[in-house]
């Protein structure tokens, strides 16, 4: 009897635990509210199947200049609230956001959300792109 009360209390736990991460913990984003994190595969996927996108590196001018992904647009991740309305426009064009290991494009990737575009895509580094780069 004793063991049945204990396992009864354990059960009604882990239910009340399960339904408290159910309710706060795990919402879904709006739509366009967050940016999204992709694979570099899928990213040269989407941007080869995509006639209209940004392909944004968010590293400094001097890493830019050493190599790039061809056709990147330049603005470093600490510039991004500042310039990227003047070199991108558009807010609903789809932004893939590379730097050299991956965290500085979050930081501009972020960034663009809050400035307002909506279709914002972070591969991570250029440290570990497997394709073309260019100088």
């Amino acid at each position: 009897m004793y063991i049945k009360m204990i396992k009864r209390r354990i059960v009604s736990i882990i239910a009340a635990l399960v339904f408290l991460l159910a309710v706060s913990g795990c919402s879904v984003p709006e739509e366009g509210s967050d940016y999204m994190n992709i694979s570099q595969k899928k990213a040269k996927e989407m941007m080869e199947n995509l006639e209209e996108f940004v392909l944004l590196d968010a590293r400094t001018e001097e890493e830019f200049s050493e190599g790039h992904i061809p056709g990147a647009v330049l603005i470093p991740h600490y510039e991004v609230s500042e310039k990227a309305e003047e070199k991108i426009p558009e807010k609903d064009v789809p932004v893939f956001v590379y730097c050299r290991s991956g965290n500085r494009s979050k930081v501009a990737a972020e960034a663009l959300v809050s400035l307002g575009y909506s279709e914002v895509y972070e591969f991570g580094g250029i440290n570990t792109w497997p394709y073309e780069i260019e100088q």
